[in-house]
């Protein structure tokens, strides 16, 4: 999990955002005055941030203090005289020379909070290039939550944190989702083939991804919210065509994939932008974004399959050799070679759905 900071120090409506904040575990709570700590739980980490302001004489419950070295001295005498402490070095980024001392303080000090200027991310790109490998942190400020969901991917890696002072409530839950690792492993389960029939025509969707797909990676996609089996993405050599690790030809337009925060989409709805949920073998999972989906008419097989629990589950797919699905540790299966008795990897979410998110309610699926 990524580090999230909230500024409150021009806060409209700091007691609201307060309590948000507190309620939702951020990391820390930034400040130019002590005073707003207090009260505060020792959960939550407190930064003291004197913005044009002499250092105070007493820090208060201050855990961390940011500085500006001309302003406030060297941050090795500051810890020296303060070893109860952590200081950390504020940076505009503006040019060359502020570029340099920002990838200065990356390697050396134990906390850098950057603001960069410009609306490019090269910048941050060198900086955390030059902090490979330090102990220290980068907390990078954002305008808003949609730059801080770009701060937290620059590089693979992305700032340590992200700080950023609400405009409203609401904006502190939306950037600790932004600051999710990662989205949660699946529990997979080996489905048994029970019966595949040609279904005739229809139209089939091949979700095309701005992503290169593992060998043993694909999306979940089953007629029904309920039971759904991994397609693997076209990684494999095929005959007559290049790979195109990219794509997953995923089965006819009604049906479901996981999509972000949980909810489910129809294979219909998602375009250029939309997410969708990578998932390996292993049940490890990543959010990847929609490039293109190609919506054409193929002649379709339906494949029925049976959970070791007696849940039933469904996936219409091209009927095609090249289509295919995954098995236990890998094993790529063509679709139109199945038959009783196979094993495939599925995935048996638990609640209904309406409009895509779930719910507890009475739904027949059939």
């Amino acid at each position: 999990m990524k580090l999230t900071w909230v500024d409150v120090r021009t806060c409209p409506t700091k007691s609201a955002v307060l309590e948000e904040a507190l309620h939702i575990k951020v990391d820390g709570i930034l400040s130019d005055s002590a005073a707003d700590f207090d009260g505060l739980p020792p959960t939550v980490r407190k930064i003291l941030f004197p913005t044009g302001k002499s250092l105070p004489d007493d820090f208060g419950q201050a855990d961390v203090v940011i500085v500006v070295p001309d302003e406030h001295g060297q941050l090795d005498e500051l810890a020296a005289a303060h070893p109860e402490i952590e200081f950390g070095q504020y940076v505009e980024i503006t040019d060359a020379a502020t570029l340099d001392e920002a990838c200065r303080s990356a390697r050396s000090n134990q906390w850098s909070l950057l603001y960069f200027r410009d609306p490019t991310k090269i910048p941050l790109e060198i900086v955390i290039a030059a902090a490979a490998g330090s102990s220290g942190k980068l907390v990078t400020i954002a305008q808003d939550v949609t730059e801080a969901e770009i701060i937290f991917g620059v590089l693979e890696h992305g700032s340590d944190g992200v700080m950023l002072a609400p405009a409203a409530v609401g904006d502190t839950t939306a950037l600790k989702d932004a600051a999710a690792d990662g989205s949660p492993a699946l529990d997979l389960v080996e489905l048994t083939v029970t019966a595949t029939e040609h279904v005739g025509m229809g139209e089939r969707a091949c979700v095309d991804t701005c992503t290169y797909f593992r060998k043993d990676e694909g999306i979940l996609v089953g007629s029904h919210s309920k039971g759904m089996i991994l397609c693997v993405s076209e990684t494999h050599p095929l005959p007559y065509m290049p790979t195109r690790p990219f794509r997953v030809n995923a089965g006819a337009i009604h049906s479901y994939t996981l999509s972000a925060e949980g909810r489910t989409h129809y294979l219909s709805e998602l375009k250029s932008g939309s997410k969708v949920m990578a998932v390996d073998t292993s049940g490890r999972t990543r959010m990847v974004t929609v490039g293109r989906v190609k919506i054409e008419s193929r002649p379709l097989i339906s494949v029925d399959a049976v959970a070791p629990d007696g849940q039933t589950v469904n996936l219409i797919l091209q009927d095609d050799w090249h289509v295919r699905v995954l098995g236990p540790e890998g094993v790529v299966l063509n679709s139109t070679e199945l038959k009783p008795g196979d094993t495939v990897l599925g995935y048996l979410p638990t609640q209904d759905r309406h409009v895509g998110y779930p719910i507890n309610e009475f739904c027949l699926e059939k």
